[in-house]
């Protein structure tokens, strides 16, 4: 009889180990495949930048791909926000375009009243709650290059830079 409490006794232990250690190799699995594919989606993601860098600076050279953008600066805006019921609010802004090269400078010099009116118009119509947080400016610089690239077509802006933004 004790034999039998013996094999009875050790028979559950032995059932248990494999499955452990079938857990134990299944999560290491997991882990190790999770590990590569975060490896190989962050080189794949750096390799394809560093390989359109590299190709800038060979055609271009690094220093003259750097002095390829050039900076227009418009006059600060101040605008009432749409209020809606809140006690009057404004925005100072202040903004600067980026241009690819000093000719498209001087073609949109002569459209820059209608980039102004486009700009006077949408933000008139903001609210103080459309701009806050981060998620608020990101929106506002998107639609600002939009405008901005409709106001001069065919001419291009590459980017919005804020140098100033002000709401009371």
């Amino acid at each position: 009889m004790a034999a039998e409490t013996e094999i009875g006794e050790s028979a559950p232990v032995k059932k248990g180990i494999p499955k452990l250690f079938i857990i134990i190799g299944a999560a290491a699995i997991v882990v190790l495949l999770g590990g590569a594919g975060l490896f190989f989606f962050l080189s794949s993601g750096s390799a394809s930048a560093d390989a359109e860098h590299a190709a800038a600076a060979d055609s271009h050279g690094a220093t003259a791909a750097a002095a390829h953008t050039f900076i227009f600066n418009l006059p600060p805006m101040i605008v009432n926000l749409n209020n809606a019921g809140d006690s009057g609010a404004f925005m100072k802004l202040t903004v600067a375009l980026e241009v690819a090269n000093e000719a498209m400078m001087v073609e949109i010099q002569p459209r820059m009243a209608k980039v102004v009116d486009a700009f006077q118009v949408y933000l008139r119509e903001l609210r103080k709650s459309d701009l806050e947080g981060s998620a608020g400016v990101y929106r506002l610089k998107e639609e600002l290059l939009r405008r901005v690239n409709v106001a001069i077509y065919p001419s291009r802006v590459e980017s919005i830079l804020f140098k100033e933004i002000l709401v009371q």
